[in-house]
């Protein structure tokens, strides 16, 4: 954890929106780092999961696959690309029949999310958006790498930061090295900055970037 802490109090310094955001990102990160690995759950707390390794998956549009971050490969119903990224939408597996749709959006290291309970019904007003790598590997195969961070929006509220504690036991476990977790907290304080600008709405955002993204 040593590493990372002295990347992020040393990162250049931001002016105005991205300044509040990023000393606050920032403010949060030693006490999440002294809680992270050695701090036990207190009385009637659940135990926090053990470090893992960055979640892949793998996109396999010639076969209409996804296999996800545990190896289980799922079916794929469409799979769409444009030159920002690739859409996908697939069924979810559980009680209450969700469908999962997902743009991958290499240029900003973000992963657009909304989920439905069925195809037919309308989508939650709500987007996750998953800050990772996300690369197309081949002609019909694309890969996306999850690094842990993963904000919550919903129009006109503020966007929620979600996943530090999980970054930080994941370096603090040597399985996240200071470069690729540095750059993981300036990318989300990145994004937070461009919805903040812009009333947290990812559409409008995103329209400045030249992104129009499509839903079912």
């Amino acid at each position: 954890m040593s590493g990372l802490i002295p990347l992020l109090v040393a990162a250049p310094a931001v002016t105005g929106l991205a300044g509040y955001v990023a000393r606050d990102l920032r403010a949060m990160v030693p006490a999440m780092a002294a809680t992270a690995t050695t701090a036990p759950p207190g009385p009637g707390e659940t135990p926090a999961a053990a470090p893992h390794r960055p979640r892949i998956e793998y996109f396999n549009l010639a076969e209409l696959t996804n296999t996800d971050a545990k190896g289980f490969v799922r079916p794929v119903e469409r799979f769409h690309v444009e030159p920002w990224g690739l859409y996908m939408a697939r069924a979810v597996d559980g009680p209450d029949s969700h469908y999962l749709e997902s743009w991958l959006l290499p240029e900003l290291a973000l992963r657009a999310t909304v989920v439905r309970r069925s195809p037919a019904h309308h989508r939650d007003a709500g987007y996750r958006l998953d800050i990772g790598e996300f690369t197309r590997i081949g002609p019909k195969r694309w890969k996306a790498v999850d690094h842990y961070l993963d904000i919550v929006v919903r129009r006109g509220r503020p966007a929620e930061l979600l996943g530090v504690d999980e970054l930080l036991a994941a370096h603090a476990a040597g399985l996240v090295d200071p470069t690729h977790a540095h750059r993981a907290f300036e990318r989300a304080t990145t994004v937070l900055e461009a919805l903040a600008a812009h009333d947290h709405s990812v559409e409008d955002w995103l329209a400045t970037r030249g992104i129009t993204l499509t839903w079912m």
